[in-house]
């Protein structure tokens, strides 16, 4: 079974820059993929970006150019350093670990860009 806690959310002016943390726990092994998702109010999950095992990285257009994702020695982080923010970035910012056809979720974060 995994976890999957993210932290890192919060208010911020439009142009500014947020550092989101996801961290997955429990039984971990073989190829999987981190990635985060995001959910407007009235809308879908969408995918953000996202890194798998073996450290291939993959941005959406709305993320290319702005957001960096990375993870640590042991691979089960995911950073996501969010710049140049922008008012139609806010959502619910989610944590994904998918293996073998299965998915977890973090219980997410707000990530809210105003003035």
């Amino acid at each position: 079974q995994v976890q999957v806690v993210e932290s890192g959310g919060g208010w911020v002016q439009p142009g500014g820059s947020l550092r989101l943390h996801c961290a997955a726990s429990g039984s971990i092994r073989g190829f999987y993929t981190l990635a985060w998702f995001r959910q407007a109010p009235g809308n879908d999950k969408q995918l953000v970006a996202s890194i798998t095992s073996l450290n291939t990285t993959y941005y959406t257009n709305s993320a290319k150019g702005r957001f960096t994702v990375s993870t640590d020695s042991t691979k089960t982080t995911l950073d996501m350093l969010m710049g140049n923010l922008k008012p139609e970035d806010t959502a619910v910012y989610y944590c994904q670990h998918a293996s073998n056809g299965r998915a977890t979720w973090g219980p997410g974060t707000q990530v809210t860009v105003s003035t």
